[in-house]
């Protein structure tokens, strides 16, 4: 049957000459995997560009439950980036947002409320009043939150972490993050980059905690190089 929903795409891979099979978080059906054909062609009528990570889409699909791999009937462009493609911060945090996303849904897994609030964040990311500062650890923070693993504050959070809580910044982290929990907008002035640092590598670890087979963020380190 034909479906009418909202995507965002995940990631795609090469497919015979021309074609590719792409994997879609709908915001109606979960994480739906589809096979497009011809669209490396010339004169495919469907762009590549339509199946960049992070393409927010929408969708007329064919849909069997029964079935690993559907079909596209039509896919347009939710919204066009302005500024994601031509910045490398803006870009290196959607590669970052779209490892986060792979790795946190599953086939068929259906969550309108994660949904929708990725498909704000990527908005945010292309918008003219993207703040960078804190966007990556707000960013894990509120998605544990639509995953149902948010933490009521820092001593619950790292009371699961295997650290030292003699450490020397432990104090600091703990203070810090507290602050972010409550959403508190003045911490973005004062929280000195290496404690940001510490504070994202303690969240990826907490999301491996929490997800079977999370693994390394591979992303991460690229990110890094690109803000120095």
């Amino acid at each position: 049957m034909l479906r009418k929903t909202s995507g965002i795409v995940i990631s795609y891979i090469k497919y015979r000459e021309t074609s590719i099979i792409v994997r879609i978080f709908t915001r109606d059906m979960g994480l739906k995997t589809y096979l497009v054909n011809g669209v490396r062609s010339a004169r495919s009528k469907t762009k590549m560009a339509h199946f960049q990570p992070l393409t927010l889409l929408d969708l007329v699909v064919y849909d069997r439950e029964t079935a690993s791999i559907n079909r596209i009937s039509e896919a347009k462009l939710a919204r066009a980036f302005q500024r994601i493609p031509f910045d490398f911060y803006r870009s290196g945090i959607g590669m970052f947002m779209g490892e986060i996303l792979g790795k946190v849904v599953v086939d068929n897994y259906q969550n309108e409320q994660l949904f929708d609030y990725f498909f704000e964040s990527i908005l945010e990311l292309d918008g003219p009043t993207f703040q960078p500062g804190l966007f990556i650890l707000r960013f894990l923070i509120r998605t544990s939150r639509y995953l149902g693993f948010e933490p009521e504050d820092a001593g619950e959070f790292y009371l699961q972490l295997p650290v030292d809580p003699d450490s020397r910044w432990q104090g600091e982290k703990t203070q810090f993050l507290n602050r972010l929990l409550e959403d508190s907008e003045s911490v973005a002035a004062s929280l000195p980059g290496h404690l940001k640092r510490r504070l994202t590598d303690d969240w990826i670890l907490f999301y491996k905690i929490h997800i079977d087979g999370f693994g390394d963020i591979k992303s991460l380190a690229v990110l890094r190089t690109l803000v120095g």
